[in-house]
């Protein structure tokens, strides 16, 4: 403890500067987590809750539109990561290769835009492109082929999810590929060059390489939040065509607890989430440690 306090005295200065980070963190994601205990109880209005257990997931996992919404988020989520990931890791390596200083500030630029919009911004552009008259439709029209419902089809509409996730995140998620980038040493892409190396073999056996940890740590993480699978992105696009497969956890707890006024029963359905999201992490951790030795710690 004495050495903790010493630590803190040296470097106070920086503690302070992440005080904001922190407390916000104590208010909105830790403090919270006392509440929790709802799931185990029933919410009254007027005196003390009622102590009744393992009732609400007994509920939960006997409801089928639980394991529907279920069944949906993690779809939504794998789809996301499997054609996501790659994508931030791949835009880095091409930004990397831009040798004019200029133009690569420019993409840079242009490509972190949309991660600023709001989720309703993107979703009233996404509607506006996709709508059966958008422009979308009419260059398919264009080519004598019928028009595509984007927004209504069952089929097509968790595409536009992952498309829009691409869109909005992929510029931004390549800055951490970008930053570990630039850590890399000159003098190895030197030795590269010296001993006839190609811009794509250096690419291929120096930067990816070296990226390895990073590209590890970001997929552990990103697991972490599997069961998220974007209300916000979900909410502003679903329609009664397509609730039925694109309903997914973080909706259904804000329509059966905001709406429905199912305060514990939503708390449960919200903690199994989050159980769920920490069991990914020690295992998805505990498996690259055993693979490639490299984890989260």
């Amino acid at each position: 403890m004495k050495k903790l306090i010493k630590k803190i005295n040296e470097d106070k200065l920086l503690y302070i500067l992440i005080l904001p980070a922190l407390l916000y963190f104590i208010i909105f994601h830790i403090w919270p987590m006392t509440g929790m205990i709802l799931a185990f109880q029933d919410y009254r209005i007027i005196g003390d809750n009622v102590w009744v257990g393992l009732k609400h997931f007994r509920i939960l996992f006997s409801s089928p539109a639980f394991f529907n919404v279920l069944r949906n988020t993690v779809i939504i989520s794998a789809m996301k990561i499997i054609f996501f990931f790659p994508v931030p890791i791949f835009l880095s390596l091409l930004i990397n290769e831009v040798s004019n200083p200029k133009f690569k500030k420019y993409v840079q630029s242009v490509i972190y835009l949309p991660h600023f919009l709001s989720w309703v911004v993107i979703a009233g552009i996404w509607i506006t492109f996709l709508s059966i008259n958008g422009s979308v439709n009419q260059l398919i029209n264009f080519f004598n082929l019928p028009s595509v419902e984007f927004l209504t089809n069952k089929q097509q509409i968790r595409w536009v999810f992952v498309f829009q996730e691409i869109w909005r995140s992929a510029g931004w998620d390549s800055i951490i590929y970008l930053a570990a980038i630039m850590k890399i040493s000159s003098a190895i892409y030197e030795a590269a060059k010296i001993d006839g190396a190609t811009r794509l073999q250096q690419m291929l056996y120096i930067t990816l390489p070296q990226l390895k940890s990073t590209i590890i740590t970001v997929f552990i993480l990103n697991l972490g939040f599997f069961m998220n699978a974007g209300f916000d992105q979900v909410f502003n696009l679903m329609n009664d065509s397509v609730i039925s497969v694109v309903d997914i956890l973080d909706t259904y707890v804000y329509r059966i607890g905001l709406v429905n006024g199912q305060y514990a029963y939503a708390t449960a359905a919200s903690l199994f989430k989050g159980i769920i999201g920490i069991i990914l992490i020690f295992t998805t951790h505990f498996l690259a440690k055993k693979i490639s030795g490299k984890g989260l710690w």
